[in-house]
């Protein structure tokens, strides 16, 4: 790998274990990625997923199971479970696939298909993304980028955002839907794969209370949701008034 790729393979690296963070409570930094100190395999290996998360954001979930394959070698699961994850909406997913094809990580180099992705994960305005494709589509031949024109329009139907991003919309709307009932319940809420698997279980009347749950989930909806213009707004569900109440005066 050469200038741009080298430093895109690492940047994707160091993506990775900034977003896995949040919601496994994975032992990583905060900090900005640092393309020049990505992280290991062994780094990625040992992020903890929460599996449910899945009733949430999937899109979050299957990246970091993407990430954590990666870590452990298993780059055949890796690149299924970030395929899931592009599915919904994960656009650092689509970078990553991208980069991946670009760069021939693990799989043949496949440039169209490379900047067909990364296309995918910078459709959004202001997307962080947007150099890494646009540098790539400039370096790109003719007949590259023709391919991955076809590429695209092939990939579009599952990935992009009209159609991947209402559907992970809906999932997380009906998962906090959810939450939002029990916490009128004054209820608590274990997400499963939550604990450290190699503890005992928890005590259900150690669970944390829900409203506490959603904040960890909706600060893990950056990761799926930052810059769409949908519908999804960070910050937990209140319900909506009937419209035949709002349209009074």
């Amino acid at each position: 790998m050469h200038g741009w790729q080298n430093r895109a393979w690492a940047v994707a690296l160091a993506t990775l274990m900034v977003l896995v963070a949040p919601l496994a409570g994975a032992q990583t930094s905060n900090a900005a990625p640092d393309a020049d100190t990505p992280p290991t395999d062994a780094d990625l290996a040992n992020t903890r997923c929460v599996s449910g998360e899945e009733k949430f954001l999937p899109g979050d979930y299957y990246y970091c199971l993407g990430s954590q394959s990666y870590g452990l070698g298993r780059y055949e699961n890796s690149q299924r479970f970030f395929k899931t994850a592009a599915s919904w909406a994960s656009k650092p997913a689509q970078y990553v696939l991208g980069v991946m094809a670009l760069n021939g990580d693990h799989q043949p180099v496949n440039r169209p298909l490379g900047l067909a992705w990364l296309a995918l994960a910078s459709e959004r305005a202001n997307s962080d993304f947007k150099q890494a494709h646009d540098t790539a589509w400039k370096k790109a031949t003719d007949a590259e980028r023709k391919a991955a024109e076809q590429q695209l329009a092939a990939l579009r139907p599952v990935y992009a955002d009209a159609t991947a991003a209402p559907r992970a919309e809906r999932r997380y709307a009906d998962g906090m839907a959810m939450l939002n009932r029990l916490s009128n319940q004054g209820a608590k809420y274990c997400m499963a794969g939550m604990n450290d698997p190699s503890k005992p279980p928890a005590d259900p009347m150690s669970c944390p209370p829900v409203q506490m749950v959603m904040k960890t989930v909706d600060a893990a909806a950056v990761n799926v949701f930052d810059g769409w213009a949908g519908h999804v707004t960070v910050g937990p569900l209140q319900q909506a008034s009937p419209p035949e109440a709002a349209a009074k005066p």
